[in-house]
């Protein structure tokens, strides 16, 4: 290859626009996959992204590399409505169950059973989605309550707001905040870094994922529901953002809105 082909190849590289970090996951040569495929249990998450064919505008723009990061979609106001948006620009989602009911019912035709999945998922840095669906198999329901998790995400405010730290940002809510779902409330307070998360199993497993590390909690109703309860958890950092806060406390508090690793 002459000197003139090997410029314009470098040109026509460096002219190519930045591709999300699922997208380039996807497409890498395979070389660079067998390593990630021995490792790998189960289905390929990545399969889908390779036969991708958008059907949205937001679609279109992220497959085109015109937005590459999900803070860009959503600043761009256009609904994420496939889950291969979400796939390509969090690509280090990860899901948890947190349970699976057999629900059965006795009609004219005989006994019906159906399933309801409970699912969450999150980065741990500041997205975090949950979901519940029907279905009649367990496993397609699982993958439905998945999809619809993704579709469900919003970003998590995080703050340092207990008086027992010393300055400096943390990984606690900033302020109390409550959650009600049914006759479930949860209270989240700010907890000093270290303390944990005082709270029940699943609320815990809701917060691991939302990247929160420290919190206190308070509880009251019928907290042995477990949809309620994961519920009550996640409506309490839907609550979080809908506080109007003034650019001072956002200051004092060290207030952060999504992910922090850039």
């Amino acid at each position: 290859m002459s000197e003139e082909e090997m410029t314009e190849a470098t040109a026509t590289e460096e002219a190519k626009p930045p591709l999300a970090p699922g997208l380039e996951m996807a497409l890498a040569p395979p070389e660079e996959q067998e390593g990630d495929a021995r490792r790998r249990r189960g289905p390929d998450p990545l399969a889908g992204l390779r036969v991708w064919q958008p059907r949205t505008r937001l679609g279109r723009m992220v497959r085109n590399g015109q937005v590459y990061t999900y803070e860009q979609a959503i600043d761009t106001g256009l609904p994420i409505r496939e889950v291969e948006i979400v796939d390509a620009l969090l690509p280090e989602l990860t899901d948890d169950v947190l349970s699976v009911n057999m629900i059965q019912r006795m009609t004219d035709s005989g006994r019906r059973v159906r399933f309801n999945v409970l699912c969450v998922v999150g980065n741990g840095d500041g997205y975090v989605g949950l979901s519940v669906c029907k279905g009649k198999e367990v496993a397609s329901t699982i993958r439905k309550a998945i999809d619809r998790a993704k579709l469900n995400l919003i970003p998590v405010m995080r703050g340092n707001g207990s008086w027992e730290s010393s300055e400096g940002p943390g990984n606690s809510v900033p302020f109390k905040v409550t959650g009600r779902s049914g006759s479930t409330r949860v209270t989240l307070m700010p907890s000093p870094m270290g303390k944990g998360l005082v709270i029940g199993d699943y609320g815990r497993r809701v917060l691991n994922l939302a990247g929160i590390t420290d919190v206190w909690s308070r509880t009251a109703g019928q907290t042995r529901t477990t949809i309620n309860f994961a519920r009550a958890t996640f409506n309490a950092l839907i609550e979080l953002n809908l506080t109007r806060i003034t650019d001072e406390d956002r200051r004092r508090l060290n207030i952060t809105k999504g992910r922090t690793m850039r």
